[in-house]
């Protein structure tokens, strides 16, 4: 038995469904797969979002880009036969969704529809699959993924999704079952969401709760490499990593997988691979268990849109872990991401993941008791494996606004 998740990438038109089916096909037993929403799908869903909490009627547009975006992939699956009535349903569920009046909760909103992506896309690609003739079964992953009730960031209820999913994934009429990554649901039924790219928690869930051979991780990239080839050359392929190092690479930033994922399967020692979906007989790059030491090339993270919060009391009183506490707090409160924290004396430096309206959200919070600078736009960059050579290269003709240096990591926030 095994878990293969797929991303929007891998599905974000006729021939991408295509090609996930060919790989499916070729994995002769049990198999649960995660799918995310196709393409870009969550991108433009999240505008939706916005235009219909604030009551614009420009939400009809994005509605109908979304759904015809959908309407031109179930045109090349299925030709003639048109829309499967499972799709129609969900399209018409949204749309009444849309005609309705939004409550004064924003993140509720938010995962309201968001889920929207994944379960249309589960629907197409199930359908399409049933359609060639081979037996699946769409699983509402809501029905047994059962959460709190933090909304856009909800926190799971181990021991009864455990118990949901053995006895809903249990494989006595099919060998294969397709469910949504991402989205689970409260006590009263209410969806969730378990943070933005968390399809691949999704997937360690069930392969935890299921004691599963492996979870496997489809990317667009060869598997893990020394850094994001988009954003620069020469990078390396990985071909094995600890758990541990997963997991430095992800809390970094690393996109490759979500940052929740390793807890679950390092737990019950379940291997997780990353792998092609261009290239799926290659072997692509393995995390498990490792007790001998391996040799690691300097590993590159970049986070870009990144600010840098500096906090000083007005009083120019010290520091205090209950400033500390408080701001951080705060953050959380706000769903607010920190990816560094530094202290000084007399100043509380913040780096985090934070639009216009955080800013004006946390002036508005803060400026009674701090000073308050800060800068937009910059880079944090997370060297794993770090050489002084290497760290020579990085930096120049940078300006540097942040550093801090531990044995095997150096993290630098700075200007391009």
């Amino acid at each position: 038995m095994k878990v293969f998740k797929f991303g929007g990438a891998s599905v974000k038109d006729a021939a991408a469904v295509k090609n996930v089916f060919e790989i499916i096909k070729s994995e002769s037993g049990n198999l649960a797969v995660v799918i995310s929403a196709m393409g870009k799908s969550t991108d433009l869903l999240e505008t939706l979002i916005k235009a219909y909490f604030n009551s614009n009627n420009e939400k009809w547009s994005i509605f109908n880009t979304f759904k015809n975006y959908h309407i031109e992939i179930i045109g090349d699956l299925f030709g003639e036969k048109g829309m499967p009535q499972g799709v129609y349903e969900l399209f018409s569920e949204l749309e009444h969704k849309l005609n309705s009046r939004p409550s004064y909760d924003f993140n509720f909103e938010y995962d309201q529809i968001i889920c929207f992506g994944e379960l249309i896309s589960t629907r197409i690609v199930s359908d399409y699959i049933t359609a060639t003739g081979y037996k699946n079964t769409w699983m509402d992953i809501r029905t047994c993924l059962k959460t709190d009730d933090t909304f856009r960031d909800a926190r799971v209820d181990w021991e009864w999704t455990g118990e949901l999913i053995r006895e809903e994934f249990n494989f006595s009429d099919t060998s294969l079952y397709i469910t949504q990554g991402f989205i689970g649901s409260t006590t009263a039924n209410l969806t969730t969401t378990l943070g933005r790219e968390g399809s691949d928690f999704t997937a360690a869930i069930i392969g935890s709760s299921l004691k599963v051979e492996s979870v496997s991780i489809w990317k667009d990239v060869p598997g893990v490499l020394s850094a994001d080839p988009k954003k620069m050359s020469d990078t390396v392929m990985i071909n094995e990593l600890s758990y541990k190092e997963a997991v430095e690479m992800t809390h970094s930033g690393a996109k490759v997988i979500h940052p929740k994922t390793m807890q679950p399967l390092h737990n019950q020692g379940i291997p997780l691979l990353v792998k092609s979906f261009v290239e799926p007989k290659n072997p692509g790059t393995v995390i498990h268990k490792i007790d001998h030491k391996i040799e690691l090339p300097p590993i590159f993270i970049l986070k870009e849109n990144q600010v840098l919060i500096t906090l000083s009391a007005l009083d120019f009183s010290i520091i205090s872990i209950n400033d500390i506490e408080r701001v951080v707090n705060f953050l959380m409160e706000k769903l607010i991401k920190v990816t560094l924290m530094q202290q000084s004396a007399i100043d509380l430096n913040i780096v985090a993941d934070a639009s216009d309206e955080n800013l004006v959200e946390i002036f508005s919070e803060l400026s009674t008791d701090y000073n308050i600078r800060y800068n937009t736009d910059l880079t944090l960059v997370t060297i794993r494996h770090y050489t002084e050579e290497v760290l020579d290269w990085m930096v120049k003709e940078k300006d540097i606004y942040l550093e801090q240096h531990s044995r095997l990591t150096a993290r630098m926030l700075i200007k391009e």
